[in-house]
């Protein structure tokens, strides 16, 4: 049986992110991958410069068209910058029957905000309540939580509660903003607070982590594993695509991820 994901999200025309990003880490991963297009950014490893929304009728079309036809075993949703995009997202997973991993891509690693202010309340609304599991980092979690950015595990366990009274089934809180020798993720569902934490890898080849995570989540779901093992699968797997990412010469800002560690081991020549 193929193990398949949709991922439904924006493009990165410089491949560290978005859709490109999730298309990798599922390959990366042995899962054959579909996309639905959300929008299409023009940006590299130093920005963006760029953002074309989709209509919501072509977003609805692509969602129609994978579903209706391939066997997919798990959803993840990023960049959905506008809401009617939400909304439209909302209304197809219902109709559907499915929900969705969902990572509230709000600001680009570069610092470029890719999430309209009035869709914030969309997403909160209309995703959160869809969500297999919710993936925001620092920053994100207290933008939906009207809280101020976490400062230690206390205050990311809390936040991962006001989450999840919003709907969504478990919250994974990113902890890679934060600072200290480990980068330390919670995932709470409700019952237990599970604790993923791994020593933090200092790069500037950071571009596309969130991205990355998520999928990598999608994939481990696509293939049957608990959300718990999905977890910390996709931990592991960030954590060596970011520790081999010096081995990549791509741009001159913040450079992507190494989704191909295991294939592209080595340097190339400059």
């Amino acid at each position: 049986m193929t193990a398949i994901a949709l991922t439904i999200a924006g493009s990165d025309s410089g491949g560290g992110a978005g859709i490109q990003a999730d298309l990798k880490t599922f390959s990366a991963l042995g899962v054959y991958g579909t996309s639905v297009l959300t929008a299409v950014t023009a940006q590299n490893t130093r920005g963006v410069t760029a953002i074309e929304n989709l209509s919501p009728g072509i977003v609805r079309a692509q969602i129609d068209a994978v579903l209706s036809d391939i066997d997919v075993k798990a959803i993840k949703i990023g960049m959905v910058s506008t809401p009617e995009a939400i909304e439209t997202i909302a209304a197809s997973l219902q109709h559907w029957g499915r929900r969705a991993v969902l990572d509230p891509v709000m600001v680009a690693t570069s610092g470029d905000r890719l999430l309209q202010p009035e869709a914030v309340e969309a997403l909160r609304q209309l995703l959160l309540p869809l969500a297999v599991v919710v993936t925001p980092n620092l920053p994100e979690a207290a933008l939906l939580t009207g809280q101020p950015i976490a400062d230690g595990e206390a205050q990311m366990a809390r936040q991962a509660e006001l989450l999840l009274a919003l709907g969504p089934s478990a919250v994974l809180i990113k902890g890679g903003h934060s600072k200290g020798e480990y980068s330390t993720d919670l995932l709470f569902d409700g019952v237990t607070m599970h604790r993923f934490s791994r020593p933090r890898i200092a790069t500037s080849h950071d571009h596309g982590t969130g991205c990355t995570l998520a999928a990598a989540m999608t994939a481990g779901l696509a293939k049957g594993s608990d959300l718990h093992d999905a977890a910390e699968q996709a931990k592991d797997y960030l954590t060596a695509a970011m520790a081999a990412a010096g081995n990549l010469r791509v741009g001159q800002g913040r450079g992507p991820v190494h989704h191909f560690y295991r294939w592209w081991p080595t340097a190339q020549p400059s």
